[in-house]
This record gives structure tokens, C-alpha cells and sequence, in this order.
């Protein structure tokens, strides 16, 4: 088996000190321009490639974020992980998206210092999971719960805020049976969302009805199959207008009522959360709620590496979303 190649082989081969290629490969100036050249030369045809991890670990950095979740399916994650990874990219760093629903694997990822902080989207981290992160002083930023402490902090949405706009808005329009469309239990925006649909409904005095309350679990499929299965078996007075988790839920809400021989918004008006790329070839032009996706990773990028270099301590950020009406609502007609 060949040996990998080191820097006493440059060094050997450019007939240099192993410290002067060093020096060369580091950018340090009190290497000769011509030597630079040589070694630089040398270095890459024999295709040789520093030892990073011996630099990091006499630094004590590894210059790398981790992302730990346990899925980056959906156009919310390929924005998210692309503002992380372009934002760490400005500051010098990597970026190791780490994927896993195995928890054990997860917490020994995160514990076993192979980063330098890390940005979660992860409901399998538990108020237990989090003491211990605490006390190893790991430095955290979550874009799925609302905590701040010493080494932690998240960036989320204004989802209970924007969600009770979103059904005082339905309700405005003269709708009072309003289903909602959940993601996952225990997921924050999701918990948000249906809290703030809940809060709305209460205030203008009307009983939440759970009958009325679908699994979509963020997914298209998801809400495709569970709204077609509701508005085939569903017996008493139909809602006349849905909210939907997020944006893939409502276009799969859409999809399931035209074929099932509604339209919408005639029979029934849909609305989305997220506002993302997607929507732009989509019809009927959907209602839903602007969310700065690129801006929460970027920031939460800004706050980690804050925290790794001691200049701030963890902060929540609630980032505002912006209610976008199109074609896919319509007020009732109550004539």
C-alpha cells in the first residue's frame, strides 16, 4: 500500500527545509519569491495535499459548521442549507451536513468536536440532550426551537404571529370553517402555526374544531392524500377555507380538491406558509406567508460564529414574515 505523501517529500523534492515549504504553503513572506514558486510547483504535481486535520488540531479549530438534521428534502432545506453554506464559505469556514435519525449518532457527532459550532434543525435534541450540550459549552444555533442561553441561540420564524394573521384573514373574508393542514407534532413553526390558527379562531369566537385539523406533515404527498381522504369521508359541513402548514401542504391541498372536482378559489380558498421558489410556476397563484428562508440561514451562520469567537452570548432572533395575498383566496359569498 503507498504511504501518503507528507512535506518532507516537497520538501525533499524542491531540496528545501521542511519548514521553508511550510512557510511557502502558508503564504508566510520570508519565503524568496522564486523558492515560493518552486515549492508551490513541486506541491502540486506530486498532488499534495496538507495535513488540515494535524493544523486544526494545534489551532483548536477545524474551521467547520455542522448542520445536523434529519432530512434536507424540500425547497425549504436546499435554500436554508445553501445561505449557511455560502455565508460560512465568506468567513472561511466548511460546512458537514450531517443527516441521521438515529440520535445516538447524532449527540456523539455533536459531542465528539469535529466542528466548531453547529446549526440544528433537529427534534430529536431533548431538554436533556440540550443540558449536556450546555455544559460542554458547545456553541449551537437551532432554527427550529425559540431558546437563547451562555453558548445558544436560534434564529425561527414569527409562525404564531403570521399563522393568527393568516386566519384572521380567512376570517375577514367571511370564513368561519377553516381547516388547518399540521406538519409534524412537537416541530416548532408547526406547534406556532396551529397555536396561532387556534388563538384567531378563539377570538372571533369560533370553536376550534378538531375534526377539522389534517395531517400533512410538510409534505405534498402527505397533505394530498390526508385532504383527499377528508373531502371524500367527511360527513358534516365542510370548511370553505384551508391553511395549510407550509407551501409544498397547500400545493398538495390544491391538487387533492381539483381532483376530487373543486376548484379553488371558488369552493375553497388555500393558503401556504414559506413563499418559496416553487410558487412561481404554480396556479392558482397561491396566498401564503413570505418567510426570509436565505436570511435565516445567513443569520444563523452570523450568531454561531459570533459565539465561537466570544463576541457575543446566544441570542433568539424572530425573524418577521409578510402575509402575500393572490389568486388562491377569495371572500365568501354569503348571499
Amino acid at each position: 500500500m503507498m504511504n501518503r505523501l507528507t512535506i518532507r517529500d516537497v520538501a525533499r523534492e524542491a531540496g528545501v527545509s521542511i519548514a521553508t515549504v511550510s512557510k511557502a504553503l502558508n503564504g508566510v513572506d520570508v519565503v524568496k519569491p522564486e523558492t515560493k514558486e518552486r515549492i508551490l510547483e513541486v506541491a502540486e504535481r506530486l498532488h499534495y495535499v496538507p495535513n488540515l486535520m494535524g493544523k486544526q488540531l494545534k489551532a483548536r479549530q477545524t474551521k467547520m459548521l455542522g448542520f445536523y438534521t434529519n432530512s434536507i428534502t424540500g425547497p425549504y432545506f436546499s435554500t436554508v442549507v445553501e445561505s449557511i453554506a455560502r455565508e460560512a464559505e465568506r468567513n472561511g469556514y466548511g460546512v458537514n451536513v450531517f443527516i441521521s435519525t438515529d440520535k445516538k449518532v447524532v449527540l456523539n457527532s455533536i459531542m465528539g468536536s469535529v466542528v466548531d459550532g453547529i446549526i440544528g434543525f433537529e427534534d430529536l435534541i431533548t431538554e436533556e440532550d440540550l443540558l449536556a450540550i450546555k455544559r460542554e459549552k458547545i456553541k449551537a444555533v437551532f432554527i427550529d426551537r425559540d431558546i437563547s442561553d451562555e453558548t445558544i441561540g436560534s434564529v425561527v420564524f414569527d409562525s404564531f404571529a403570521k399563522a393568527k394573521e393568516a386566519t384572521e384573514y380567512l376570517i375577514e373574508l367571511g370564513h368561519r370553517r377553516i381547516s388547518f393542514i399540521a406538519g409534524f407534532e412537537k416541530s416548532y413553526d408547526s406547534d406556532e402555526r396551529l397555536a396561532g390558527y387556534k388563538a384567531a379562531l378563539k377570538e372571533a369566537n369560533i370553536q376550534v374544531d378538531e375534526a377539522l385539523i389534517l395531517q400533512g406533515f410538510f409534505e405534498e404527498a402527505a397533505a394530498y392524500s390526508s385532504v383527499r381522504s377528508f373531502v371524500r369521508g367527511y360527513h358534516g359541513e365542510r370548511p370553505t377555507a384551508i391553511l395549510a402548514g407550509n407551501d409544498l401542504s397547500a400545493i398538495g391541498t390544491v391538487k387533492a380538491l381539483l381532483d376530487s372536482g373543486y376548484a379553488v378559489p371558488d369552493d375553497f380558498s388555500v393558503m401556504g406558509f414559506d413563499d418559496i421558489d416553487l410558487l412561481e410556476y404554480f396556479t392558482p397563484a397561491l396566498t401564503t406567508v413570505h418567510n426570509p428562508i436565505a436570511k435565516q440561514g445567513t443569520l444563523a451562520v452570523e450568531h454561531l460564529l459570533n459565539l465561537i469567537n466570544g463576541q457575543a452570548i446566544g441570542q433568539s432572533f424572530k425573524l418577521e414574515g409578510e402575509l402575500l395575498i393572490r389568486k388562491s383566496t377569495r371572500r365568501l359569498n354569503t348571499l
